[in-house]
């Protein structure tokens, strides 16, 4: 299967799991749910071969002013964690409990992790799913092998082309261009290299900064616009 194929059918299996937000949320608020979730579910993936190092380490140093550092050594030297119990797998062994359960797993991420979570706005769709019964199941949808997000079976760059797919899907569903949300990443490079192609020796060395002028900048956005449309 070529990596194109690869990434639309994972992107399509995840996007699937939108139906269980039938009768709750409207099509064009799947993403609400279905974005912060892929991302959660990655993170979740992502640590679970080194979770219960994570929390036995936990228990040695919770204490500890340089505990953040210990954490993200035991972690397998990534740069977050989590000191929760709770894995999806896990989350979904107690039914009855899963919104007291996830929100003690989404609290047990390091700050960086949270810092996300707050910009999605994620807490409010909790209490939705929850109220309206169907976080158990959504959650569940996300521990099925459509949504192994394991970097074993997803890589860093398919999952990147995921995640895009995914937010394309949810502009299509809002009625809007899906250009207005993201730039492909082949775009990205190829502004970054008209922007600096005339800059390599200024650019060479150790610790170079330098400062773009706004009309530069504001030049190659334009530029990223006429190839979306």
């Amino acid at each position: 299967m070529s990596l194109s194929a690869n990434i639309n059918e994972k992107a399509g299996l995840i996007w699937a799991i939108a139906d269980k937000l039938t009768g709750v949320y409207k099509p064009h608020e799947y993403g609400e749910v279905i974005l912060p979730l892929t991302v959660i579910r990655r993170f979740d993936c992502i640590l679970a071969d080194t979770k219960e190092a994570v929390l036995k380490k936990y228990e040695e140093v919770k204490n500890l002013p340089m505990k953040d550092v210990l954490l993200r050594n035991a972690a397998g030297g990534k740069s977050f964690y989590n000191t929760s119990k709770f894995t999806f797998e896990k989350l979904v062994e107690d039914p009855d409990g899963i919104e007291d359960n996830f929100r003690d797993y989404l609290n047990g991420f390091s700050e960086n992790v949270q810092d996300i979570l707050q910009k999605f706005k994620f807490d409010g769709q909790i209490t939705t799913m929850a109220n309206k019964g169907i976080l158990f199941i959504v959650l569940k949808e996300f521990t099925s092998p459509k949504a192994n997000l394991h970097p074993d079976v997803i890589s860093n760059l398919e999952m990147g082309y995921i995640f895009e797919e995914i937010t394309r899907r949810f502009s299509e569903a809002h009625n809007e261009d899906a250009g207005q949300h993201y730039t492909p990443r082949e775009v990205i490079q190829l502004m970054v290299n008209i922007l600096f192609y005339d800059d390599n020796d200024v650019l060479s060395g150790n610790n170079v900064a330098k400062t773009l002028y706004e009309s530069k900048v504001q030049s190659m956005i334009q530029f990223s616009d006429c190839l979306a449309a």
